[in-house]
């Protein structure tokens, strides 16, 4: 079945007050910008509040973390303090999906992005996501895997444990109830 991918007056009116607020209540995640010229770049694309929408549904608490200095775009990422709950027990991509034949999760995680719109985060995103708080202390995201790494059955995520940011791997078909992922989206 199709997802309708625009939203309401009412539910884009919610949104984005939701996304003000945290905006509002966030202020380390962005100095320097300002909320109104992010919102008028919001409202002219109905899409990307789609995906905003989508975010903020599945868990994600996206905000604005930056602005591109070269195309203009703002940076919106998922800073839910743990991975999305509701991205969580995914498989790395289809292929991974594809090669369970038992036990198989309902989903995986480059799907899913692409359905929401959105990027999952690289291993630098991530890291410099973490300069802005402590996330994934008790859960871990999926990362953007180099072909390499895939092409040999593995992909790799991160998390924050003892103060520090982790990068690991795993096999692409492994999933688990605290392994979700994060994503970006460029207004």
């Amino acid at each position: 079945m199709e997802t309708k991918r625009e939203l309401s007056p009412e539910q884009r009116d919610d949104l984005l007050t939701t996304l003000k607020m945290r905006f509002e209540k966030n202020m380390q995640h962005h100095p320097g910008l300002e909320w109104a010229a992010i919102q008028t770049k919001l409202e002219a694309s109905p899409a990307k509040l789609w995906s905003l929408s989508e975010m903020e549904r599945t868990g994600g608490e996206p905000d604005v973390i930056g602005r591109d200095r070269e195309t203009g775009e703002y940076i919106f990422c998922d800073c839910s303090p743990e991975s999305p709950d509701g991205r969580r027990s995914f498989c790395y991509d289809r292929q991974a999906l594809d090669a369970r034949k038992e036990a198989k999760p309902k989903n995986n995680a480059l799907d899913m992005a692409a359905d929401i719109g959105i990027e999952i985060l690289t291993e630098d995103q991530y890291r410099e996501l973490q300069t802005l708080g402590k996330f994934d202390t008790k859960t871990s995201s999926w990362l953007k895997t180099p072909p390499e790494i895939r092409k040999l059955g593995g992909a790799i995520f991160g998390d924050r444990r003892y103060n520090t940011v982790f990068m690991y791997h795993n096999g692409a078909e492994s999933y688990y109830a605290s392994r979700g992922f994060r994503g970006a989206l460029r207004v």
